[in-house]
């Protein structure tokens, strides 16, 4: 698949980017390069990628070095988790997983806010709210079986 990612998007068929992590320390997250070097928009085969998550299974690498586990919040870019107070820094506590109820619930997050007048705006004051909610209550009530449950969740997706 990162050969077909390089050879599609004209780069080394990977994306590298600063996220948050455990305890808000940053890392860097790894993804199939699903956006043309050249003309910066998506490519068919990119859309194919982010469609079907695809792009996402160089984050086992990130699992495999300890940045990431498979369930726990999903890590963001600087700017959002990093600026939680009080109550909400909780969710700082846990790693960022490759799944979790609130990525399964907004598993087509990019066409729900392409509809948007405001992406931004909603994001800000309806999916993240509520991403941290679903995080919240995740962290005061995971355990093994719950994520056992998630994770079926996501491969039946």
């Amino acid at each position: 698949m990162a050969l077909l990612a390089a050879w599609d998007t004209n780069s080394n068929g990977f994306f590298v980017q600063q996220r948050v992590g455990q305890y808000g320390k940053l890392f860097k997250i790894i993804k199939l390069r699903s956006l043309d070097s050249k003309s910066h928009s998506i490519s068919a085969f990119g859309r194919f990628l982010r469609k079907s998550k695809i792009d996402e299974l160089p984050q086992l690498f990130n699992v495999l070095v300890g940045d990431m586990s498979f369930v726990g919040p999903r890590p963001d870019v600087p700017g959002y988790y990093d600026l939680l107070a009080g109550e909400k820094r909780k969710i700082l506590e846990l790693k960022p997983g490759l799944t979790s109820e609130a990525s399964l619930k907004y598993f087509d997050e990019d066409a729900l806010l392409a509809q948007q007048e405001d992406p931004l705006r909603y994001n800000d004051t309806i999916l993240f709210p509520d991403k941290v909610r679903l995080n919240l209550d995740y962290y005061y009530n995971r355990t093994f079986l719950g994520d056992l449950k998630i994770i079926w969740k996501t491969l039946l997706r």
